[in-house]
């Protein structure tokens, strides 16, 4: 099942009080990205993001789950109505995220 794009507008107005989070479209699901960094994702509408030590932290009790079959298990995210929250996760992760891959011009 892909993920609605209602439900990614819904968690892109959730984080609107942070500056440059944007999403990428990703065969029917949505990549999200915080200050270039890829942070997590939108997959059958669900809000994931990556299982960075803040991350687990601030989200002690989040289930792990898949994204597709074949990717790394990540963190859940079930408290999208509190915008505070979401913005205290992504700027506690965005340390510990690894920075963008420069891209291969031939």
């Amino acid at each position: 099942m892909a993920s609605t794009k209602d439900y990614l507008n819904f968690i892109l107005e959730q984080l609107s009080g942070l500056e440059d989070v944007s999403s990428r479209a990703m065969m029917g699901e949505y990549i999200l990205y915080y200050r270039s960094k890829v942070i997590g994702g939108i997959y059958d509408d669900r809000f994931l993001v990556k299982p960075t030590a803040s991350a687990k932290r601030l989200m002690p009790d989040a289930a792990y789950e898949l994204p597709y079959e074949g990717a790394k298990e990540m963190l859940l995210v079930d408290n999208v109505e509190d915008r505070e929250f979401l913005q205290t996760l992504f700027n506690a992760m965005y340390d510990e995220l690894p920075a963008p891959k420069k891209s291969k011009k031939k």
